[in-house]
């Protein structure tokens, strides 16, 4: 089974999370935009959605879901979104699609988090993909050198020769190096660093379940 059809098939499965009548939380990437795909086909069951970012909410509106803006709405049921990385306790790292911000601002939003992901996204130990974290620029050089004192190199994300700005005008250090073994602590100190709007390690808005794509099916994993 190729990627893209696992990701289709966690898509799918979100759905049976999906609460009829209830506005639901979408966030972004790849796996995400199966999980659309396969929604519009329940569209009528939902008033609609909140989005985590301007390219999901495009898409949505393309399918004639509605998209609520998160400051229109209360709590929301729960959050469908996908990871950069899971480990074995539902803490992640998010951010590839840039998109962090928002998603973590839609997740705390949220009674529940339920993660899509293939299986290639299980580690052992948060990490091994590059942490995103949207910084204010004039902080980067600053936070650079906080995380090289960690022992990690950090590197704006460049997008087509230029640093990538965010949805929210900001801009995107990806960190190598870091083995993060106590997410709830460690993002709590990144948090505080100024200049730092987000740290893509979701720890205090970790996932309930995650819906992983392995070439046996759709392994349903609680925490």
């Amino acid at each position: 089974m190729t990627q893209d059809e696992l990701k289709a098939l966690v898509g799918q499965a979100a759905l049976q999370y999906v609460v009829p009548g209830e506005i639901v939380g979408v966030g972004t990437g790849s796996t995400v935009n199966k999980f659309i795909e396969a929604l519009a086909g329940i569209k009528d069951s939902i008033p609609g959605a909140v989005s985590s970012s301007n390219a999901s909410t495009q898409r949505l509106l393309a399918l004639g879901i509605r998209v609520f803006d998160a400051g229109e709405v209360g709590e929301l049921a729960v959050y469908i979104d996908g990871a950069d990385e899971i480990d074995g306790r539902g803490y992640m790292v998010k951010g590839g699609g840039a998109a962090l911000t928002r998603e973590k601002i839609v997740a705390a939003q949220s009674r529940r988090f339920v993660c899509i992901a293939d299986d290639s996204k299980r580690v052992e130990v948060l990490g091994r993909f590059p942490l995103p974290v949207e910084v204010i620029p004039m902080a980067t050089q600053r936070i650079v050198r906080q995380f090289q004192a960690m022992g990690g190199t950090a590197k704006v994300r460049i997008k087509d020769g230029q640093p990538l700005v965010t949805d929210n005008g900001q801009h995107i250090l990806d960190v190598t190096g870091l083995r993060i073994r106590e997410p709830l602590a460690f993002e709590t100190e990144v948090n505080q660093w100024p200049g730092v709007l987000t740290v893509g390690v979701f720890a205090h808005q970790k996932a309930a379940v995650c819906l992983l794509g392995t070439a046996a099916g759709v392994q349903t994993v609680s925490y």
